[in-house]
């Protein structure tokens, strides 16, 4: 008595959770059913009698009797497709039917999955507006073919390299190929952002994409930009400034990359740094002139225009990076074996010169934070950060002048110092 009365309870909880997940998705489709010819004969009784259907098939427990009301429910979709005669003719209705009839067989297995696959299906389905106008109009021809690259390099070319190390026992193409993924995709997120915001921020997020490419070029752009009278001193100081945030971020990135247990240590100094150049560089941006000059008008807000095939990201400059790294990392080891701690640091601190990341991605690979040696690497990598600085000042007064050096230098050594402190504290 007491199975039957188990087995009929836990049979009503399968049938009340294939009536929730159908009406669920029977009253979102009940609502775009359309009128005249445009009519979708598909609405809430249809989408919940037929997860209760599914649901009823799979408490006989009869696999043939799954099969063959699933194939009666295909059948039916394409008995309607081929007769629908509207402006703007599609399958989703007939697919979306097809799925409520797998969730309610579902039901009898997992319900919490099939609850969840139901509402992400109406989630789906209620957005068919967004989604196109997405897909139609804000997406980029140059945004699409980017995510193609993504995800050919993270699902097709990383899994099939080699994931061990092969020159001197530090070369792993599958770490340089993850690398060069990550800075793409950093990249990515830059511009997505750049897009979003609006247009009195497209200084400053520009220069703070840039930054993820190459933060000391970017203080030479706008330096040049300066002394060329093209802009605010200022202005372009603080942007020049904001580019050191993806010094930072990247910092990070390259840690998590070549040595994740660094995370540890660095996450804390990094978000420090992080933050005061964002101030730093965020007050010199955020007070740009209010008056235009004689003869022009002050343009309101507006989403900055973007050319009609905008890539997401610098391929061929993100494989320069990451062939950087990889260049310095092998040198600095060579130079590490050759004259042991003192040749890793005179290697980090000449690698710093032009890019922190390679300096960092070199000093890292030596292991983690819990060898003996460990004291000695954040020592190196406080060095190599201020070595950074100092070479981001230089480029700053070459490019821009005394007065485009005098903001951005401070503002430099600042995020560069409080990194260092911060560096220090930990243990």
């Amino acid at each position: 008595m007491d199975d039957l009365l188990g087995g009929f309870s836990q049979a009503i909880a399968v049938l009340a959770s294939a009536l929730g997940c159908g009406m669920l998705m029977g009253i979102e489709r009940e609502r775009r059913k359309g009128r005249g010819e445009d009519l979708v004969p598909a609405g809430v009784r249809t989408f919940t009698l037929t997860s209760l259907a599914g649901a009823s098939m799979a408490i006989l427990g009869s696999v043939p009797l799954v099969a063959v009301g699933a194939a009666f429910v295909g059948g039916l979709g394409v008995m309607n497709a081929a007769r629908d005669r509207s402006s703007d003719p599609g399958l989703t209705t007939e697919m979306a039917l097809m799925l409520a009839y797998v969730i309610g067989v579902m039901c009898a297995h997992n319900q919490l999955l099939a609850a969840a696959l139901a509402v992400a299906t109406t989630v789906l389905l209620a957005a068919r507006d967004s989604l196109h106008q997405f897909s139609r109009h804000w997406l980029q021809p140059g945004e699409v073919r980017d995510g193609l690259i993504l995800a050919a390099l993270a699902l097709l070319v990383v899994p099939l390299l080699p994931n061990r190390t092969m020159v001197w026992d530090v070369l792993n193409p599958q770490v340089v190929v993850r690398l060069l993924l990550v800075l793409l995709l950093v990249q990515s997120l830059a511009h997505v952002g750049r897009r979003l915001m609006q247009a009195r921020q497209a200084m400053g997020l520009s220069a703070l994409a840039s930054g993820f490419v190459s933060s000391t070029a970017t203080i030479a752009t706008l330096g040049m930009e300066a002394r060329q009278g093209r802009g605010s001193v200022r202005t372009q100081a603080g942007a020049a400034v904001l580019s050191c945030v993806g010094t930072m971020v990247q910092l990070l990135v390259v840690a998590a990359t070549v040595q994740p247990s660094w995370l540890v240590r660095l996450w804390w100094p990094a978000l420090a740094g992080t933050v005061v150049a964002a101030v730093w560089g965020g007050l010199l941006v955020g007070r740009m002139p209010s008056k235009a000059p004689p003869g022009h008008a002050v343009e309101p807000d507006s989403p900055p225009a973007f050319p009609p095939d905008t890539a997401m990201f610098r391929l061929r400059d993100a494989a320069l990076v990451a062939g950087l790294l990889t260049t310095v990392q092998i040198g600095v080891h060579a130079l590490t074996v050759w004259q042991g701690q003192a040749g890793m640091l005179a290697g980090a601190l000449l690698a710093a010169l032009a890019d922190l990341h390679s300096a960092t991605a070199a000093v890292l690979m030596s292991g983690g934070p819990e060898l003996p040696a460990a004291p000695i690497m954040a020592q190196a990598l406080m060095a190599a950060v201020l070595v950074h600085a100092g070479s981001k000042s230089v480029v700053a007064l070459v490019s821009g002048g005394l007065r485009y050096a005098a903001y951005v230098a401070p503002g430099v050594f600042a995020h560069s110092l409080v990194f260092v402190g911060c560096l220090g504290l930990v243990r």
